[in-house]
């Protein structure tokens, strides 16, 4: 007949239950870690208003704090935040870090749902969303949705070497909690970008206002005397604006300034800075431009709209520019004085079509 040993037996039960409670302690402290990381990234970001800073700061944070090799944004293409962030937030960073995906594309891989998803077994079918120099690095993926006033506009994207990172049976609520967060910030970013905007452009042409120009010019003005460069300001106005205005009417005149405003943004580099200064009159700053250049770009402008008519609702419209020009090799003291110089050139160019009154 055997005997069980029961004293040995409770030991090794016991040994077990302490192994299991050794266990449940190590994984809350790891899941503890775990949160209390996703609350750092979460509060790092919280308080940015702006696109450039909150996306580069969020991707950067979650990257190194999670120990992620791969963190991006995919966004559904020509979505309003797609849009906004393209022109607001011009970044080496977030151009490698974000993708656009065709809406019905994304919405299909995502079941047009916004709960995270975890992969590890076949990427293939998620392409779409991986950029592509990570494509063929990638063993597994978590994708959490991100919403802009309860739309979905994209996605919160890691990726990582291991299969083992991801995997679909792992809890995502803290990547959900994480998801949620960024999409709030994206609306708070969104709006603050919105005011920006219309604090900084002209609501018809879309240039820059003259408040960000005289920002820039003394920027640009300082720049130029520190490093010895030329740069040269264009003073532009559209002649006898106000007879269009009256023969055709203030559409009329409105189509006029934005056709203006597109061809000269058009016809100058992406270092040039174009604004509507006011009513029918805009400037050109010319970075790094002697003023023999400066002049040739005004003699361009000027015959490219003596050569091509607006056409206004099938009547054509002759549109005929004016311009003074200063630079500051000129031994100008300071911007203001700059400008001031390229408006009274502008209105000795025009003394002989009758009376101009001066801004400045």
């Amino acid at each position: 007949m055997k005997y069980c040993n029961f004293s040995n037996l409770a030991s090794e039960r016991c040994h077990a239950c302490m192994n299991d409670v050794e266990q449940i302690i190590e994984t809350l402290k790891k899941n503890q870690e775990i949160a209390q990381k996703f609350f750092e990234i979460e509060a790092s970001v919280l308080s940015i208003l702006n696109f450039k800073d909150f996306l580069e700061g969020l991707l950067t944070e979650i990257q190194h704090k999670r120990e992620i090799p791969y963190v991006w944004i995919s966004l559904i293409d020509c979505s309003d935040v797609a849009d906004m962030i393209q022109k607001s937030a011009p970044s080496e960073i977030l151009k490698e870090r974000t993708n656009l995906i065709d809406k019905e594309v994304f919405l299909t891989l995502i079941n047009n749902k916004t709960k995270p998803i975890l992969v590890n077994d076949d990427l293939r079918t998620f392409h779409a969303l991986l950029p592509q120099q990570y494509k063929h690095h990638m063993r597994s993926l978590a994708i959490a949705p991100l919403t802009l006033d309860g739309e979905i506009i994209g996605s919160l994207n890691h990726g990582d070497h291991s299969a083992s990172r991801y995997r679909p049976e792992m809890d995502t609520t803290l990547l959900k909690q994480l998801a949620t967060i960024v999409s709030i910030c994206l609306s708070n970013v969104m709006a603050h970008e919105k005011l920006n905007i219309l604090a900084s452009k002209d609501p018809l042409t879309e240039l820059i206002n003259r408040r960000v120009l005289e920002q820039i010019l003394k920027r640009e003005f300082e720049r130029a005397v520190r490093y010895e460069v030329p740069m040269t300001v264009v003073f532009l106005d559209v002649d006898d604006f106000k007879m269009v205005n009256d023969r055709y009417g203030h559409k009329a005149g409105d189509d006029v300034l934005k056709y203006v405003a597109n061809n000269l943004l058009r016809m100058t580099r992406g270092s040039d800075v174009v604004a509507r200064f006011a009513g029918d009159e805009f400037i050109i700053i010319l970075p790094s431009t002697p003023f023999s250049e400066a002049s040739e770009l005004a003699s361009r402008l000027k015959g490219f709209f003596v050569d091509h008519p607006l056409d206004f609702e099938g009547i054509p419209i002759q549109v005929s520019v004016s311009f003074g020009l200063s630079c500051v090799e000129d031994g100008i003291d300071d911007a203001l004085s700059l400008l001031k110089k390229a408006d009274a050139m502008l209105y000795s160019a025009k003394k002989h079509k009758g009376t101009r009154h001066s801004h400045l």
